[in-house]
This record gives C-alpha cells, sequence and structure tokens, in this order.
C-alpha cells in the first residue's frame, strides 16, 4: 500500500462523523508579523485533544477480525498513543503501548483512562524505545502500529486534515507543518502538492532532532536521532522512510526552533489568544515568530498539533516568565 489521494479520500469518508472537523482561526499578530493572512489549524479541538487520532483510527479499522481479538503493540511519546488507545476502546481492540520514561503525565494518563496497557521504557528517547516496542511485537505475534511511517497513518493524520484545511480556505498557499517522524506532514504535503498552484510548505523541527533536515542533506532518511532534554516530545526522534520519500521534494524549507523559543510560543498563545497548548504545538507558532520562515505567500496555514500538557508542566513553564 502506498499514499495516495484515494486513499486519502477513503480516509476522510472513514472518519466522517466520528473525529471533529477542527477548526480554522485567523491569527491577526501572526498576520501582522507575516505581512499576509495567518491561520491556526486548531488539532487540540480534535476528539483526544489532538491529531493524532485521525490516522490512529483509520490504521485500526484495517485490522482483521483475528488481528483485532489478538490486539496490537505501538510506540509513542504521547498523543499517538492516547489516539490509538482511544481508537482501540472504540474498535474493541486491545492495545499495548510503549512510552519513554519522560511521558508527559496527562498523556499517559489519557492512554490508560482509554484501557489500554502502557508500558514506560527505561529509555528517554522515543527511538530507543520504539526498538523496545517493536521486539515486543515480534516476539508476541502481534502487528506494530506505526505512529508516521504507514499510508494509513498518514493518509488519516495529515491527509484528512489538509483535505479540511482546503474545504474551509481554498485559497491557501503556504503551510507551516511539524514535523518529527513525518506522517502529519507526508499526508498533507501529498494533498496540497495535488490540489494547491504552487504551494510553499515550510517543516518545523526542533533544533536538537532535525530528522528531516539531516535526510534532506543526505538524501536518505536518517531514522533515528539521539534523545533530547525537551517539553516538546512529540518533536523527537528520526524520520519514517516512507514520509521521507514523500517529503524529499515537496518541503520548500526547514526551519530549526529552540527549546526556549517553544516555551516563549506556548505562554504567548495563552497570552495572545487565551489558549492552552502543549509544548510540542508551540513549535510551529516558534517558527512564525523567529522570523526564520522567510517571506510566505498568504493565506499561510500553521498547524497547531495538540493540548494535551499536564499541571505540572504549565505551572513549570508559566513559573518560568
Amino acid at each position: 500500500m502506498t499514499l495516495t489521494l484515494a486513499l486519502i479520500d477513503e480516509a476522510r469518508r472513514a472518519l466522517r462523523g466520528v473525529i471533529h472537523h477542527t477548526p480554522l482561526e485567523r491569527s491577526g499578530p501572526l498576520s501582522e508579523a507575516l505581512g499576509v493572512d495567518v491561520w491556526l489549524k486548531l488539532e487540540g479541538f480534535q476528539v483526544t485533544g489532538s491529531f493524532k487520532v485521525r490516522g490512529a483510527l483509520f490504521r485500526l479499522a484495517q485490522l482483521s477480525g483475528d488481528e483485532r481479538a489478538r490486539g496490537v503493540v505501538t510506540c509513542s511519546a504521547g498523543n499517538h498513543g492516547k489516539g490509538v488507545a482511544w481508537a482501540a476502546k472504540r474498535l474493541g481492540v486491545r492495545a499495548i503501548i510503549h512510552v519513554p520514561s519522560t511521558i508527559d503525565a496527562a498523556k499517559y494518563a489519557g492512554m490508560v483512562a482509554c484501557g489500554a496497557e502502557v508500558r514506560v521504557s527505561d529509555q528517554p528517547g522515543y527511538d530507543e524505545t520504539e526498538v523496545i516496542a517493536r521486539a515486543h511485537a515480534a516476539e508476541a505475534g502481534l502487528p506494530f502500529v506505526s505512529a508516521f511511517d504507514d499510508p494509513w497513518i498518514m493518509a488519516g493524520n495529515g491527509g484528512t486534515m489538509a483535505a479540511e484545511v482546503l474545504e474551509d480556505l481554498p485559497e491557501a498557499r503556504s503551510f507551516v507543518l511539524p514535523v518529527s517522524g513525518g506522517g502529519l506532514a507526508a499526508g498533507f504535503a501529498r494533498v496540497v502538492t495535488a490540489r494547491v498552484p504552487e504551494p510553499t510548505i515550510v517543516a518545523v523541527q526542533h533544533e536538537g532532532s532535525p530528522g528531516l533536515l539531516r535526510s534532506l542533506e543526505r538524501g536518505a532518511a536518517v531514522t533515528a536521532m539521539p534523545a533530547v532534554d525537551t517539553l516538546a516530545g512529540g518533536l523527537e526522534g528520526g524520520i519514517g522512510r516512507g514520509p521521507f520519500e514523500v517529503l524529499r521534494d515537496r518541503v520548500g524549507r526547514v526551519t530549526l526552533v529552540t527549546e526556549a523559543e517553544i516555551h516563549d510560543a506556548f505562554r504567548w498563545m495563552i497570552d495572545t489568544h487565551q489558549l492552552l497548548i502543549e509544548p510540542t504545538a508551540a513549535a510551529t507558532v516558534a517558527a512564525c515568530r523567529s522570523g526564520r520562515v522567510g517571506d510566505l505567500p498568504g493565506p499561510v496555514v500553521v498547524v497547531v498539533s495538540g493540548r494535551n500538557v499536564g499541571g505540572d508542566t504549565v505551572r513549570a513553564l508559566l513559573r518560568a516568565s
């Protein structure tokens, strides 16, 4: 199976009426800063608080009856796991989720609340934890559900989101997307490069985990990166081979952001938009505020990927201001 527009259309049909069509909100301050209309795609309003449920539900819906009965294994920095847990509960599937030792408490609680079995790794990084999860899946003979390197995940996560954006704002021309494993960005890019005249795609990465940038420099997917000390755990890790093949000729530029810029953007979203988002989701906002995204044709759509953040993290970030 490959990522096609037909698969993305299938994902839209499968998810319609089950997940939310999330809002676009114009950002006056970012529009003024960039000199063009800027709109925020607010995935924090999704049913699990992030976009990840889109791909998780579409992927689990493909399981055979026998696979549903036996269950699945996955690895997650948080939001994919919560999406898998939610989808598994809805479909009656057992879900075993491996998470890094640095997992945010709110994301952990969300997975457990949906009935998933959550196994906390002794490793702080995503890539090291995925090795453990894949070994477990192979030993147990269970399907491994990748958070990003899977055509159904890409179609659900980024593909359906992009289709919503173009339905609401067909004149959109530039798209600022968060990238770690690349599933969201690949699905999104597949749609907009087919349906938007000369789109500009900006990939945003944590400066300590620039898997896509390193892959573009080398001409091959860098699938593992060292663990990063960050509150934006969803930005950590290498890029998937499948997503990289989609993105390598579609991304116009890569913007790296610092941990401090992410923290500042988190607080700025509360002060300016009265929106509580998670640090990972603040990265794209940080990129736009940094002045390093370059000149962008408007309107610009900035993906704000989720809201799942624990109280301890929120209090620490607000005290740091």
